[in-house]
């Protein structure tokens, strides 16, 4: 590929986000640049000084229709779509009048904002733009001979080509703008059809498209040999995409796989209601406890797997205070992500170099209807975020002997957590904290014997007589098959059990229940996450 140069003889400049224009237009001017302009771009260029014609000297047509047209015109698209050096193409352009246009600035009407800000209807309407991602993609296609600008970010780029090639662009240059310029309008395309769909209440429209912004390009994906890159959707729910990192090393794929898993499952317990805490490993929480405070949730998902533990991710639900951050750096942690987080907490946390601190600015909302997508070979799964939250679920007592309210309050606890690992899971809790979490297995009986097993080893570690899952209660995130990993269960010591039921064996599991004087419970809500 050569550099091909091509001089910038005109440009035309069409913003809603006016950031740098003024400078912008002025350096450009100093390069003998003609500024043709539009609206309120042209206004704010005039004002400050320079020449510019207005879009309608152009095409001998004033801007009609509130302004929905004013750029959809054979002298704007010809003077983009020309090629310079094809005959046919030259001589139609001097037969018509039609002058090169040799930079285009088009950054679009605010769609995506305008939906997260709550607007209405027909508000979003007029913000879908029309003329600029027409002219972006004449632009784009014309790359040889037309550089194309969709953000401010891209000015001081062309800037320096300019100086550097006496006014002129390089086509390598014009390649990565045009790349650029296509992914912004299928991004923003995407946002488009996806409000429409959510509009209509189509759950599976003809054609899905998913777009998003570089966040950030990550060192590798899960392994080294992988690359990988982060990207922020329209979707602005709160986590790990709008935290602000305050210190500590660049996040890692997994970093940010994990620490979205564990402000995900913080995110289902009600600030306003308890502390709670936390504790993520390889995208399954291996500690989570509600307190009066943070310390004291933090310590009591700590002691379910203090093992598993070592090198995760914390997340808690209240601002981070300088109690629970002292706390916190007791041991060797990789993230801690936040609401918010008070100055000294900031300060101590700022001891320890490497260790990511995120401030989030909220917490996700559990019951907010969103997308989720997974890819498989040759195509994309996507499905309605699992937002059911136990307290909305009508939830039946199975068995002779019901839950006493303690015994209730942990099954809640329970299936609230149990939501958030993969399957298949068994929870046990006591006291509003896990207890022991088996996560991921093929069979029930072995979540439910892994984590029997992992309670033995707290309490090995803390030094008690007997694991807490001695009068603990019991989730699964799906009914039991068969009676054994509800035996299991009971065996590790559950007095209660909460489950979706649906099983073809309900009644075997109903009655293995009674014949152990177990209370039982029925959501009717299954929370596979695989």
């Amino acid at each position: 590929m050569t550099d091909h140069p091509r001089r910038v003889t005109r440009a035309l400049l069409s913003v809603s986000d006016k950031t740098g224009l003024i400078e912008f237009a002025k350096a450009l001017a100093g390069h003998g640049v003609e500024l043709v302009s539009t609206g309120g771009t042209a206004k704010a260029i005039a004002a400050a000084g320079l020449q510019v014609k207005d879009v309608s000297e152009l095409t001998g047509f004033p801007e009609m229709m509130d302004g929905r047209v004013k750029t959809l015109h054979p002298k704007v698209h010809g003077g983009l779509l020309a090629i310079r050096d094809n005959k046919e193409h030259a001589d139609a352009m001097k037969s018509h009048g039609i002058a090169p246009i040799d930079l285009l600035v088009v950054n679009l009407y605010p769609f995506e904002a305008t939906v997260d800000k709550g607007a209405g209807y027909e508000d979003c309407i007029e913000n879908i733009d029309i003329g600029g991602p027409a002219m972006i993609r004449a632009a784009a296609k014309n790359h040889d001979d037309v550089a194309v600008i969709v953000e401010a970010a891209d000015y001081q780029a062309v800037l320096d080509e300019l100086a550097a090639n006496k006014g002129a662009t390089t086509l390598s240059l014009r390649r990565r703008l045009a790349a650029k310029a296509y992914a912004r309008t299928a991004a923003y395309d995407a946002a488009i059809s996806n409000w429409f769909a959510t509009q209509l209440k189509d759950n599976a429209p003809d054609f899905r498209a998913f777009g998003g912004r570089l966040i950030q390009s990550l060192r590798y994906g899960e392994n080294p040999h992988q690359t990988a890159a982060f990207y922020a959707t329209p979707d602005k729910r709160p986590g790990v995409s709008t935290a602000r990192q305050l210190q500590g090393k660049e996040l890692s794929y997994n970093n940010i796989n994990d620490t979205d898993a564990a402000y995900e499952c913080i995110g289902e317990f009600d600030p306003k209601r308890t502390a709670a805490c936390v504790i993520v490993k390889h995208a399954n929480p291996c500690g989570v406890a509600e307190g009066p405070d943070l310390i004291t949730a933090y310590r009591r998902a700590l002691a379910c797997d203090s093992t598993s533990a070592f090198g995760g991710i914390i997340a808690v639900n209240r601002t981070l205070d300088a109690e629970a951050a002292r706390a916190i750096i007791g041991i060797f942690t990789e993230v801690i992500i936040a609401p918010d987080a008070t100055e000294e907490a900031i300060a101590i946390i700022g001891g320890k170099k490497n260790l990511r601190l995120l401030l989030a600015g909220g917490l996700p909302d559990p019951r907010t209807i969103g997308l989720t997508a997974k890819t498989v070979a040759g195509g994309l799964l996507v499905q309605s975020r699992d937002n059911a939250v136990v307290e909305d679920m009508d939830i039946k007592v199975a068995t002779k002997r019901a839950p006493t309210d303690a015994e209730m309050r942990d099954l809640k606890f329970a299936f609230r957590v149990a939501k958030h690992v993969k399957s298949n899971t068994i929870i046990y809790a006591k006291d509003l904290a896990t207890v022991g979490i088996g996560a991921g297995q093929m069979s029930r009986v072995d979540s439910a014997r892994i984590a029997a097993r992992k309670a033995l080893d707290a309490a090995a570690e803390l030094k008690l007589a007997e694991p807490l899952t001695k009068g603990s209660v019991v989730a699964s995130d799906a009914f039991f098959p068969f009676a054994d990993g509800m035996l299991a269960c009971i065996e590790a010591g559950a007095t209660a059990v909460i489950q979706p039921g649906g099983s073809m064996r309900d009644e075997e599991v109903i009655k293995a229940a009674d014949d152990h004087g177990i209370a039982m419970v029925f959501t009717g809500t299954r929370h596979f996450r695989h």
